[in-house]
């Protein structure tokens, strides 16, 4: 059985020691929370059980808990540049014992691994069961709708670890996995710019049409496009690309 009050006490006394005055803290913090009621609004859409919709919740609680420690260790969330932050999310809650703090129920202990592991993967793992398959999917989507609204109201030094974009340009390899691929190595961008548009390529690894329904409903895409120029004509015509077909691609799945 998964009580929610317990595993979001142990949580709010887990962040405790981490300085919800830097706003990369808070960022992650609120993140975390809001992908937790987006899971479980996507697993109840879905229509699961009460079980697995709990389930959804508290996969999405624990999702990010690896980037409190990232920071505090490497003052960035860029994984490149420091460490997967779902293996050391895996290795904290599990290692020693703290998963129990949040759920005092072994049973759900690997969903919940598998699920973490593949959140931020590129693809999620042939080798799943397919309930640990059906979490990660939920995740990947609740996590990448809320990446959607950060990207709308946090500075830009929280989120991108730079205050201004409009001297990057948009790498050709980007650019060309984006109109191929549509699915971005995330590990191949160069520079912020490169990082924007693999979150447009988001709208293509969406799971469920629920998901693309919030971030049209709220008008994600175009509130992200509207923080951004570039100062390189070929950036900023890519860019007007990337945004042009990220908005026809959900229009035509939700038709």
């Amino acid at each position: 059985m998964i009580n929610r009050e317990v595993a979001l006490n142990a949580f709010k006394e887990y962040v405790t020691k981490y300085n919800p005055d830097d706003e990369k803290i808070r960022l992650k913090i609120e993140h975390i929370q809001r992908v937790a009621e987006i899971a479980n609004n996507i697993a109840n859409d879905l229509k699961l059980s009460q079980e697995d919709i709990d389930l959804a919740w508290l996969i999405g609680l624990l999702h990010d808990i690896g980037r409190f420690e990232q920071i505090r260790l490497y003052h960035t969330f860029n994984d490149g540049k420091s460490v997967n932050h779902a293996e050391m999310g895996i290795k904290i809650l599990f290692e020693n014992g703290m998963i129990r703090k949040f759920i005092e129920d072994k049973q759900y202990d690997e969903i919940i691994k598998k699920a973490i592991l593949n959140h931020n993967k590129a693809r999620i793992e042939n080798n799943l069961t397919e309930r640990e398959t059906l979490h990660s999917k939920i995740i990947r989507d609740a996590d990448k709708v809320d990446i959607f609204y950060s990207l709308t109201v946090y500075s830009k030094e929280a989120v991108w670890e730079s205050p201004d974009l409009s001297n990057d340009v948009i790498s050709d390899e980007i650019y060309r996995e984006f109109k191929e691929d549509k699915r971005i190595e995330y590990k191949n961008r160069k520079s912020a710019a490169d990082g924007l548009v693999c979150h447009f390529a988001y709208v293509y690894d969406f799971n469920y049409k629920y998901s693309l329904y919030i971030i049209d409903k709220n008008n994600y895409i175009e509130k992200v496009y509207k923080r951004h120029k570039f100062n390189d004509l070929k950036t900023m015509e890519r860019y007007n690309e990337i945004f042009k077909l990220s908005t026809e691609y959900v229009k035509k799945i939700l038709k």
